[in-house]
């Protein structure tokens, strides 16, 4: 089968350099090269279609054809879209129409050849595959990773903020095309059931998709590089990484609680992840700093508590705020902070913190998914996870626990969920066994190829529903786009507020 796979965010390279250097560099490009490259190793033919970007901060992004070392089968394509240098993918909805899918239109026309059907990432990567089906026939998949709506809910958007918050990430153009994505997909592929009632079921995508057509809808979990999280494997570099931490450890924690295991917290800091509360579950438990350090991995920031330079400013409130708890509770030499970038390295660090009996946090407000406490899990470490969202599905089933769910909302109950796993050693061991076996029971990059695999077929051999009634209109902006059709407040406002002018 020949796939590909619609992502203009532009950051694949056969070194992954830039993973986790820009909030656009994170998980979903680690899922769509993945996935491309284990359906690459099924025997599959898979292209990467993303952006092109001639910029001199990101360099090595600019080669028109490019690919991964032993992997012959799987293309990286990157077509130009508006101007050279790097866009933030809030910036990018001018350009997909325009510029982006022409390009990719005029590359398999000079080959001679067009995929069999396209996967769609994100709501650039849906617009992108509703106007390639539109002028080719192909279908495609769309998997939307995140969606706008969730953003603007954890963001408190009001009728009063909403003007503010859409100048600055474009939100009526983002909810505009992830409904033109989820209405003109041939299926939408989603991470666990609640992201489709939750995410999808969203008042501000009422008329774009019926959340109770199963025919509209495929589950088909990301998965692991069990591989690279593996607790028996070796990294390139796992000495080098180990000092790493080992160095931090001893630069901020005080000399008679080095020998502690660490509550270990890995992702972006961003309001939504939740530092903070987790912070402040430490800073209010004598019990669980007597037993532990919290170590923060912040991918390229060396010492931000410390440092107060370091990050971008949204980076630098959340750190400000975390400062002033470990100021007013005393938490110097207790906390750590570790600059760890790739997967490789945070996976020979959590092999060295699972020798200390340490535990992995993910605290957020709201996870669609979590990938993060999986590779944790499947390295050896056991896993604390917040249950609003995607993780009370992946770590609890049918009475059975896996990791420890906690609500995140409540400092306490994270507190006492640590506290079960960092107080029992038997606890430790069971939930880290049980931990590893369902990643390598349900959570593989392998099995990941496979359910998209067994959706394209379906969607191939016409299985899949296609809505009979004329589907929502793409959107006049993203054909070409004028300042006089952009998409207005207006519209936003009634997506999403469920209140005046609906489609256009």
């Amino acid at each position: 089968m020949f796939l590909a796979f619609l992502n203009p965010q532009g950051n694949f390279d056969p070194q992954d350099r830039y993973w986790t250097r820009h909030p656009d560099f994170g998980g979903q490009l680690v899922y769509v090269r993945q996935v491309a490259l284990a359906l690459g190793r099924m025997g599959h033919r898979v292209d990467i279609l993303t952006r092109r970007i001639r910029d001199p901060q990101w360099p090595g992004l600019d080669g028109p054809l490019d690919g991964y070392p032993g992997a012959p089968g799987v293309r990286i394509i990157r077509i130009p879209a508006g101007p050279d240098i790097f866009l933030p993918k809030e910036e990018l909805w001018p350009h997909i129409g325009p510029d982006w899918v022409p390009g990719i239109l005029a590359f398999y026309r000079r080959e001679g050849r067009f995929p069999d059907a396209f996967t769609a990432h994100y709501g650039d990567g849906g617009l992108a595959g509703a106007l390639l089906a539109t002028e080719t026939g192909i279908p495609f998949t769309f998997t939307a990773h995140s969606l706008g709506a969730q953003k603007m809910d954890g963001l408190g958007a009001t009728p009063e903020n909403l003007a503010a918050l859409d100048a600055r990430y474009h939100f009526a153009r983002r909810l505009a095309a992830e409904r033109i994505s989820m209405n003109r997909s041939a299926v939408n592929i989603t991470s666990t059931r609640q992201e489709r009632t939750q995410q999808y079921g969203h008042r501000a995508y009422r008329g774009a998709v019926d959340v109770h057509d199963d025919r509209r809808f495929a589950l088909v979990p990301p998965g692991v590089d069990t591989a690279v999280f593996d607790p028996r494997a070796r990294a390139a570099d796992e000495e080098a990484v180990h000092r790493r931490v080992l160095e931090a450890l001893e630069r901020d924690i005080r000399e008679d609680r080095r020998d502690l295991p660490c509550i270990v917290a890995s992702s972006r800091l961003e309001p939504k992840k939740n530092h903070l509360g987790l912070v402040i579950a430490f800073a209010q438990s004598p019990a669980l700093r007597e037993r532990a350090n919290l170590l923060l991995i912040t991918a390229h920031l060396e010492d931000p508590l410390r440092r107060e330079d370091e990050g971008t400013p949204a980076e630098r409130e959340i750190l400000a705020r975390i400062r002033q708890v470990v100021q007013d509770h005393h938490l110097w030499g207790e906390v750590s902070t570790v600059a760890l970038a790739g997967q490789s390295a945070l996976a020979a660090a959590y092999r060295l913190l699972a020798r200390r009996r340490s535990v992995f946090a993910l605290t957020a407000l709201y996870e669609p998914f979590g990938l993060a406490p999986l590779e944790a899990a499947a390295t050896g470490l056991p896993v604390v996870v917040t249950r609003s969202g995607g993780p009370a599905e992946i770590w609890q089933e049918d009475g059975e626990e896996y990791g420890v769910l906690v609500d995140p909302a409540e400092p306490a109950d994270i507190a006492r969920g640590l506290l079960r796993l960092l107080e029992s050693p038997q606890t430790w061991e069971e939930f880290a066994r049980r931990g590893r076996e369902r990643v390598l029971a349900r959570y593989t990059w392998e099995r990941t190829a496979e359910g998209y695999l067994n959706v394209v077929r379906r969607v191939l051999e016409g299985d899949f529903f296609r809505p009979s009634e004329p589907p929502l209109p793409i959107h006049p902006y993203f054909r070409a786009p004028r300042p006089e059709n952009d998409v207005s407040l207006e519209e936003l406002r009634g997506w999403y507020f469920g209140e005046g002018k609906r489609e256009t």
